[in-house]
């Protein structure tokens, strides 16, 4: 080998060395930067670095919503309790006919004379004997005769009373009447009662050979046994005491137990099981009796 050729070899020798150097660099580098990295990790963990005291990690803090409160102190307040509801309103009720106010001053007794209704009406009813009757009653007392007359009229046309059924017909007359109905106070009722030989202790009404005797207290203010008021309980009045005048002089018990009571029946006395009622006849026309009983 020549001189030149034995210095281009030792020249390609050392460029070797020096290339071999350089490929080792960043593998060195690396272990060396991981190597800090674990050291820097393992001194934030114990809470130093480098043998001084790490500052804390400031906390980083979203934005607001518009759903949030803007600060984390802020405490939300809770929604105000809902508006109470205004209660329904209650549909107004419109009175039936009949159930107008009941008066409830009855006084217990009265002069004993009686004003007539000066009314005259039409025959109502189909068949059987004409009645006519007129209506009185006792002075003083707060009940109209003409208006008492007109709601005895309206009972005894009833299409579930006597006259609907061809049990009679009846008329109202100012004059020559077969029969009167009274309308009595309590103390007057039991004396014109008493000359028939009837007890009705200040509480009850009387058919006499002059005909119906009405207790003021009972047109006033119905029976406590009736469940019905009043106004509904003058049908029972009437229904009874004109039916001893169409010539039903015994009276009827209980037909049996949830039944109505027949208009015959003395309701006032008890119902023996029977629900009240107030009229002769169902409203299929059939007439409501029981076992005869006196």
């Amino acid at each position: 080998m020549g001189k030149r050729a034995a210095q281009q070899s030792r020249r390609r020798r050392r460029t070797g060395k020096r290339r071999g150097r350089g490929r080792l660099v960043p593998p060195v580098l690396a272990l060396a930067l991981v190597s800090l990295g674990c050291g820097a990790a393992l001194a934030h963990y114990e809470g130093r670095w480098d043998g001084l005291a790490a500052a804390p990690p400031e906390p980083v803090t979203a934005p607001p919503t518009t759903a949030e409160a803007p600060t984390a102190t802020t405490t939300a307040k809770p929604p105000p309790p809902p508006a109470p509801k205004p209660p329904p309103k209650r549909p107004a009720q419109t009175p039936k006919p009949e159930a107008s106010p009941e008066k409830t001053d009855v006084p217990r007794s009265g002069p004993g004379t009686f004003t007539t209704a000066r009314a005259v009406g039409e025959p109502v009813g189909a068949g059987g004997q004409l009645r006519r009757y007129r209506v009185q009653v006792e002075d003083g007392v707060d009940v109209s005769a003409k208006e008492a007359a007109a709601e005895i009229e309206r009972i005894l046309a009833h299409p579930r009373g006597w006259a609907a059924h061809g049990r009679g017909r009846f008329q109202l007359v100012t004059d020559d009447a077969d029969f009167v109905i009274r309308i009595a106070t309590p103390d007057t009722a039991d004396k014109l009662c008493a000359a028939h030989g009837m007890d009705t202790r200040g509480e009850l009404n009387c058919e006499t050979t002059e005909g119906v005797v009405v207790n003021l207290r009972r047109w006033m203010l119905g029976s406590p046994t009736f469940a019905g008021p009043p106004h509904e309980y003058r049908h029972l009045i009437i229904n009874h005491e004109v039916g001893h005048e169409i010539g039903i002089r015994q009276h009827m018990g209980c037909p049996g137990q949830g039944r109505p009571a027949p208009v015959m029946m003395q309701q006032i006395k008890g119902l023996k099981g029977c629900r009240s009622n107030a009229y002769p006849y169902d409203e299929e026309g059939i007439y409501i009796e029981g076992p005869l009983v006196s």
